[in-house]
Order: structure tokens, then C-alpha cells, then sequence
């Protein structure tokens, strides 16, 4: 399969209702789409990078650092239907990342490492990175989703609660000494014709309950596959996550 069959598309959206200008926030004199864009373009395997955005100022940022960026109908509503929209003017492309715009700390590694699977098996239609949770905080935290994963690494479940339960008495650092447990990272690879048939599924109320897109894919049947990182990213959702970064990169510039 050649690279030009390999785009990354990374969605952006002007509005948050907990960070207003989410993409373009400084980070350390870059906005933080170009964060994003430029870790993504660390790459092996994406020959293609575009932002699909629904405002024209991200457009603007985008094109000013050089990249390309595509507008889209501010009606879609959400990242995924955003990237399918975007998916669909490359017709030649066979394989699909959806790049999350608000994780600044991305790496092609971990990009590179979730489109392998799809190179070499064709079981499967999509494939997301996991990682050993860390910390009690990362297991508790709502907004770091948990996922069980079957002997062969693909997801039985996701959820925003610590799973596996462990009976009698919960996860504590003791614990997690004895037990594995994983955090999702929200990267998808799709093969382009299954990003299209996600985003036609009706959504669940399963997936509504938990607010968690993956668990459309497992209640109509589909193996998701995981992969099992070293790298981590950082999801900027507030002012004190983005301070988190900015101390991230000085700290990298020290090195």
C-alpha cells in the first residue's frame, strides 16, 4: 500500500463551552493546532495532514503556519462526522486517522504504531492506542476513559468508570500493584470505508450514557483493535491543562 493511500485528518473546533478558542491557544508561541499539526507530521506512514475545521480564523491559523485545512458545515457535530466529511474528497485514500485537536503532545510514533495493524491484517476495520493506567487519579478520572482488552489486545469494553471491577473492594494504588488496568487514548485509524459506515450508525444509548463513540462500533460487532503504547498524550480541556503543556514544552526545550 503506498503513503499517498494514508491521510491524517485532524478535527478542530472553534467553540468550547469550557475553553473558548481551543485551537488557537498559545502554546509557547504556537498556536495549539499547529502543536498538533506538527506532531502528527512526525509520521512515517501519513503522506497527508488536514485540519477540518468549521471557522475560518482556524483556517487562516492553519494556512498561515503552512498547512492545509478544509472547511466543513457547522452543523456537524462531532469530530468523527467532521473527519468522514473531510474523508470523503479523498477518494483514493484507504486508510484514515482521526487526530484529536486539543492533544498538543501528539507523536507520529503513536500514530504510525495504530495504522501497522490495519498494514498488516485486514480482520479488522479500526484501531485505537492504549496504555497501562499510572496513577489512582488517571483511574478515577472521568475524563480518562478505561478499556478491557481480550488476550489478543482487541476492546471488549470502554467506560468512563475504573473496569474491570474488582470485587469486595475498589482500585486502590495497592491494588493496581496486582492488577492491569488500561486508559483509551483517542486516536482512531479507520479504513475509509468503515469511517463511512460508522458515522451512517444510528447512535446508542449505551454510547449515550457513557458519551463514548467507541461503544457504537462494539454494540453493532465490530472488533476494535487496540494497541498497546509507550507514549502518552495530554488532552487540553482547561486553562490548567494548558498550562500543563506549556511547562511540557519548556521543559523539552531544556533537554
Amino acid at each position: 500500500m503506498s503513503n499517498e493511500k494514508i491521510i491524517g485528518i485532524i478535527p478542530s473546533r472553534y467553540g468550547s463551552t469550557r475553553l473558548a478558542a481551543k485551537p488557537l491557544i498559545d502554546l509557547c508561541g504556537k498556536p495549539m493546532i499547529q502543536r498538533v499539526y506538527e506532531g502528527a507530521s512526525t509520521s512515517r506512514f501519513l503522506n497527508k495532514i488536514v485540519v477540518a475545521t468549521d471557522d475560518e480564523r482556524i483556517v487562516v491559523a492553519v494556512r498561515k503556519f503552512g498547512g492545509e485545512a478544509i472547511m466543513t458545515p457547522t452543523s456537524i457535530e462531532s469530530g468523527t462526522e467532521r473527519v468522514a466529511y473531510v474523508a470523503k474528497l479523498f477518494p483514493n485514500a484507504e486508510i484514515v486517522a482521526n487526530i484529536q485537536g486539543d492533544e498538543p503532545l501528539i507523536r507520529g510514533e503513536m500514530i504510525d504504531e495504530t495504522i501497522q495493524p490495519l498494514l498488516n491484517e485486514s480482520s479488522f476495520r479500526v484501531a485505537t492506542p492504549v496504555r497501562q493506567v499510572e496513577t489512582i487519579e488517571e483511574l478515577y478520572s472521568p475524563g480518562i476513559p478505561k478499556v478491557v482488552v481480550t488476550e489478543d489486545f482487541f476492546a471488549m469494553y470502554f467506560s468512563r468508570f475504573p473496569i474491570p471491577f474488582i470485587q469486595k473492594e475498589l482500585p486502590t494504588r495497592e491494588t493496581q500493584k496486582h492488577f492491569t488496568f488500561y486508559k483509551h487514548i483517542g486516536l482512531y485509524v479507520f479504513r475509509a470505508d468503515a469511517l463511512q459506515a460508522f458515522t451512517a450508525l444510528p447512535r446508542t444509548e449505551l454510547e449515550k450514557t457513557e458519551s463514548l463513540e467507541q461503544l457504537r462500533m462494539l454494540f453493532y460487532g465490530w472488533k476494535i483493535k487496540t494497541v498497546l503504547t509507550q507514549h502518552n498524550t495530554f488532552s487540553v480541556d482547561t486553562f490548567a491543562d494548558a498550562e500543563f503543556v506549556r511547562e511540557k514544552l519548556r521543559a523539552k526545550k531544556l533537554e
